[in-house]
């Protein structure tokens, strides 16, 4: 049930004409003391965005400014939006996106499609040592790294990445973008990130702070216009039309874990649509802020969301079916398709190494034995040399003294490949994904407004690497060796379950 399980992938890609990678800073100081006068007057000028509302009083008359917009930013009367605080690498992302969808759905409200985020931006801590943030800040968290995402101008929706068109097409779910919902809610236009206009762009970043922070909680629930959920996998187990409403899950904190943690309370298990649906307090408001969606099994039980089936509720029974495997878009797909069959040009095996992140770092050895065992059986099998694309984090740099060097010396037997941020491909696929704009086009014919006149030209590219490599990976028909309890894997073997190549 660890959250913090992806690979981290590089950022960036091939520079051409506008398109620019983020750029690194770096400074030197002469003293300790000028570097601390100069880093804390930086903070309080030009990001103050990022500082937690904690820190400074808001305005008396924030919540009703907030409950104005609740009135008038609805696209249709009655329309109930859920938001929540995805985290952590972008397999734990996309598993809470799935289900984020399922509680769209359930509670009938329209889903706001939040962006890819950097790799760990935001954390969530863990479930099994009750060892989390708190609701309010990883909502508020996750709303200031989108908000960068946007003034970097290397913004990608989730929609940019994962098919939707299924989904959006049958009408199974709403979804707006979490742009768009931005400039509705907090009333600003988005474009003015990217003026060169100082004092414009500072009152921008104090509206948006203002609105992220009242969205994320901390000003407290505002009557039929915003429930904030405090619940998170320390008290409850999310459940849909089950038996066992209000009973203590089976997982609870021992005696030690509660000593030690000052722990007091009890994981319940919840029926979402009775605690957070039509006649509570929740179901009466326009929006609704989950903080972490994520969830996985741990001794027995869930982590935080156990619906794994609605037997007595058709749609979202199919629902459950459909959100299983979620395909990349097709841009992404047919780049990954075009490396397997021009470049590799060949039947491949895909070995997915994750070498230098977490746990993983202290298991080469069983990593490298599985691999290795796997390819003496195909040189007993079939012609050589072996086609082979290699899926890690270890820099080929590095492979030299590692079994990945000693296969690169035996060129007779192995073809290995690899696919880098830096490649044409790369950046040409990335390129089509922010043209295509997917995410800006979610919004249902109803809506009058979609915010893409508000956007701004992006600037730097985005990391699409992983998505590609997945693809390829996905693609290879000599077989696929993994890295044990890698999510990155287990999205790999979904997609090949599901035929995506």
């Amino acid at each position: 049930m660890q959250t913090e399980m992806d690979l981290g992938h590089r950022h960036g890609g091939r520079v051409t004409g506008k398109w620019k990678k983020r750029p690194t800073s770096h400074h030197s100081y002469r003293t300790p003391l000028l570097l601390a006068a100069l880093t804390i007057f930086a903070l309080f000028i030009s990001s103050k965005i990022f500082i937690s509302p904690s820190l400074f009083s808001l305005s008396r008359n924030s919540q009703p400014l907030l409950g104005r917009r609740c009135a008038i930013s609805a696209a249709s009367p009655g329309e109930k939006f859920l938001w929540y605080a995805p985290h952590s690498g972008f397999s734990n992302q996309l598993s809470e996106f799935k289900n984020a969808i399922l509680m769209a759905a359930i509670l009938n409200r329209t889903l706001i499609v939040p962006p890819v985020l950097d790799h760990h931006a935001a954390v969530l801590g863990s479930c099994p040592k009750f060892r989390v943030l708190d609701p309010n800040g990883l909502r508020f968290n996750v709303w200031n790294h989108s908000i960068q995402l946007i003034r970097d101008r290397r913004y990608l929706s989730m929609a940019d990445i994962v098919d939707l068109s299924s989904l959006v097409s049958t009408s199974a779910v709403r979804f707006m973008d979490f742009r768009v919902f931005v400039s509705k809610w907090c009333d600003v236009n988005l474009s003015l990130a990217c003026t060169a206009d100082s004092s414009i762009h500072s009152s921008l970043l104090e509206r948006l702070r203002q609105c992220g922070s009242l969205l994320s909680g901390y000003d407290g629930n505002v009557d039929a216009c915003l429930f904030a959920s405090q619940e998170d996998c320390r008290t409850t187990v999310w459940t849909y039309q089950t038996d066992d409403d209000g009973v203590l899950d089976s997982f609870q904190a021992d005696d030690e874990l509660k000593k030690k943690r000052k722990i007091s309370f009890s994981r319940t298990r919840k029926d979402v649509f009775k605690a957070l649906g039509p006649g509570s307090t929740a179901g009466s408001a326009t929006v609704l802020a989950f903080g972490s969606l994520f969830t996985g099994p741990y001794k027995g039980s869930e982590s935080h969301i156990d619906i794994h089936k609605a037997p007595r509720d058709q749609k979202i029974q199919s629902l459950i079916q459909k959100i299983e495997f979620l395909p990349f878009v097709s841009e992404i797909l047919n780049a990954g398709k075009s490396f397997a069959r021009q470049t590799i040009s060949a039947p491949f095996l895909c070995a997915q190494l994750r070498l230098l992140d977490g746990q993983f770092k202290n298991h080469w050895k069983g990593t490298f034995l599985a691999m290795k065992q796997t390819l003496d059986l195909l040189k007993q099998k079939g012609s050589l040399p072996i086609h082979v694309f290699i899926m890690t984090d270890l820099p080929r740099l590095n492979w030299t003294g590692t079994y990945l060097g000693d296969l690169e010396k035996d060129p007779d037997a192995f073809k290995l490949f690899v696919l880098r941020e830096d490649d044409e491909l790369v950046a040409q696929t990335t390129k089509k994904l922010v043209n295509a704009a997917y995410g800006m086009k979610l919004q249902s014919v109803s809506q009058n407004f979609d915010g893409r006149e508000q956007q701004c030209s992006p600037l730097a590219l985005p990391d699409v690497l992983l998505f590609v490599e997945e693809t390829i990976c996905s693609c290879a028909s000599l077989g696929f060796v993994r890295t044990a309890g890698s999510t990155i894997a287990e999205s790999i073997e979904l997609m090949r379950k599901n035929s995506a190549c």
